[in-house]
């Protein structure tokens, strides 16, 4: 999920902000390409209108094991 989805979706940085219980300048400040933690909330806060984009999430390193 874009920034852009997300201000097309609500109608702008001040509605998307109001909507999200952000400020606007948090709003703004945010990456073209939202974390995922942020993608997931917004996933459910428009009960499922918004899909988190799980495709482009980089797997965790295989944490090494203890002898």
């Amino acid at each position: 999920m874009t920034k852009q989805d997300v201000l097309d979706h609500f109608g702008g940085t001040i509605a998307a902000a109001k909507a999200l219980g952000r400020s606007k300048g948090a709003v703004s400040q945010w990456p073209d390409q939202l974390p995922a933690n942020l993608q997931f909330e917004i996933e459910g806060r428009t009960a499922g209108a918004l899909r988190a984009d799980t495709s482009k999430r980089k797997p965790k390193p295989a944490r090494a094991q203890r002898a």
